[in-house]
């Protein structure tokens, strides 16, 4: 259940709510059919709502829930990350097995460790220990932004390991000042970075969010 409450709560600050139930299969690469099952639970404990043809919706008891959840996987992102060496392209697998097992103790003291992080590795807010909503929607997307644009990298999707190497290998990391150089029709985005020239995809670059560089 919590894995679907965390989805929800991942796309509804992507795309909005509601979410529909084919967007909830794909992100949790489930079947439509056991999607609604889970659904119709989740309901129940009046954790979501549900409107008919048009999708899924957090109830604020379930938006706390997920915001616990995703306390947990962004937390152990960054214990991973500065504590026990993992590239930052190998500790969102990691934390996926790990988030739902972890104590409130256990919390704690890792985030007492890290100093109460901020942010995880790939540049996305930490719910506070209040569980009060964070800004998920802060920067603008890499692929909205036009030729001789200057701007820092604040965020990075961490859904695709390959992605993160690829930025990685770039030199393209949250804290990084970038120059958009080139936008080409079909979508390729071409930026100068401290390293030199890198030609992103336009997935890819879909998935960087920035700032204005000051």
């Amino acid at each position: 259940m919590e894995d679907y409450l965390k989805a929800i709560y991942v796309l509804q600050s992507e795309q909005g709510p509601p979410v529909s139930t084919s967007a909830i299969a794909e992100y949790l690469d489930k079947t439509s059919p056991s999607v609604t099952d889970m659904l119709g639970k989740l309901e129940d404990r009046g954790l979501v709502e549900r409107e008919p043809y048009r999708g899924t919706e957090l109830t604020a008891e379930g938006e706390a829930v997920a915001l616990e959840i995703v306390r947990h996987h962004r937390l152990l992102e960054a214990f991973l990350a500065e504590r026990l060496d993992y590239d930052w392209s190998e500790v969102h697998e990691e934390a996926d097995a790990l988030e739902h097992h972890i104590s409130e103790a256990f919390e704690r003291r890792v985030a007492e460790t890290l100093d109460d992080p901020a942010v995880d590795p790939h540049g996305d807010p930490i719910p506070g220990a209040d569980l009060e909503p964070v800004d998920e929607e802060s920067g603008a997307l890499l692929a909205n932004h036009k030729e001789g644009d200057r701007v820092v990298v604040t965020r990075v999707s961490d859904r695709n390991e390959d992605e993160l190497e690829y930025l990685a290998d770039a030199g393209i990391t949250p804290g990084t000042e970038i120059e958009v150089v080139d936008v080409a029709p079909f979508g390729m985005v071409t930026v100068t970075t401290p390293t030199g020239e890198q030609s992103l995809p336009a997935e890819i670059a879909r998935s960087i969010r920035v700032e204005d560089a000051g």
